[in-house]
């Protein structure tokens, strides 16, 4: 099976910035996209940003030109880099994998535990 595991969320002012780091292991094969979602109390979860094997990445509309998204093939982690963060920005954050595993044909979704992200004004 494959395992995702977050780490990095805590409690940051406005304005400042924190690093989101998701290590997916177990039986891989490949993955294609990795990514990060959002949940904010009582709203549903949304995309923040995805990134391909290939680095093309997509951003939601809100985070653009405050986040970086960023993969590390090798290492099978991807990162997410918070800055100018807004207390908008709070919520539980969890990353997102579509893995091929060994001896498999299709990819399928995994997704982590979630990390905590809390912006006080």
């Amino acid at each position: 099976q494959v395992q995702l595991v977050e780490s990095g969320g805590g409690l940051v002012q406005a304005g400042g910035s924190l690093r989101l780091s998701c290590a997916a292991s177990g039986s891989i094969f490949s993955i294609n996209a990795m990514g990060w979602y959002r949940q904010a109390p009582g709203k549903q979860r949304e995309l923040v940003a995805t990134i391909r094997s290939g680095g093309s990445t997509n951003y939601a509309d809100s985070v653009k030109g405050r986040f970086t998204i960023s993969r590390d093939n090798a290492k099978n982690t991807v990162y997410l880099e918070m800055n100018s963060l807004k207390p908008e920005d709070t919520g539980v954050y969890y990353c997102n994998a579509n893995v091929r595993v060994v001896g498999g044909i299709y990819n399928y979704s995994y997704w982590g535990q979630g990390t905590q992200v809390t912006v006080s004004s």
